[in-house]
């Protein structure tokens, strides 16, 4: 009896790994037709612009940037990445207020880091981006201003290539009211448009 039961365990084992290496080979398959790296490594960089906006006052700071990215791909549905970004040609729009206007001397940084849901249409990903950053203005005549929380995005990218992808996307880097100690009593909200490139290792 025994060895009848070890036998049908044996069978029962033997068909099952006989079943996971055909869905191993299909996976496989599926990524040399594709040309998806479902595990990888990778790194980018992004140009954009950033605005920081108090709703009330019509007041804006906003710059150019430049974006440093490192991601890890886990598969071709999620990914985990961290962005840094810094500002350049700051401007400073006055609004309604009596400021002075002029271009802002002070410096724009923020960074991220997010889980990055993606959803691949042939060569094309749509994706979200779903995390916690800060975002900083430097040198304001009270010092520095610092607010982080909440951050989300939505993009879409393009594969050239296995490892070549070419991305825009949206960033909502904050929306609260106040800006560290400025515009306590108002609402501002700090955006981002990127677009950039990304190669995998």
């Amino acid at each position: 009896m025994k060895k009848i039961i070890l036998s049908i365990v044996t069978l029962i084992a033997f068909s099952e790994m006989s079943y996971a290496e055909e869905d191993i080979k299909s996976a496989e398959d599926y990524d040399l037709l594709t040309g998806i790296d479902n595990s990888s490594f990778y790194t980018g960089v992004g140009l954009g612009k950033t605005s920081i906006y108090n709703d009330f006052a019509a007041e804006e700071i906003s710059a150019n940037t430049l974006m440093l990215i490192l991601g890890y791909q886990y598969n071709q549905y999620v990914a985990f990445e961290g962005r840094y970004t810094f500002g350049f040609d700051t401007q400073y729009d006055v609004g309604i207020t009596d400021n002075a206007s002029g271009d802002y001397n002070g410096d724009y940084t923020g960074w991220g880091l997010y889980v990055k849901p993606t959803y691949p249409i042939g060569a094309f990903n749509i994706y979200a981006l779903l995390g916690y950053g800060g975002v900083q203005l430097a040198s304001l005549e009270q010092g520095d201003a610092y607010e982080s929380g909440f951050q989300w995005g939505l993009g879409v990218g393009y594969s050239f290539q296995n490892n070549i992808d070419v991305f825009i996307d949206y960033i909502s880097l904050y929306s609260g009211t106040g800006f560290d100690y400025r515009a306590q009593n108002q609402d501002v909200n700090a955006d981002a448009f990127v677009i950039g490139m990304s190669y995998k290792f």
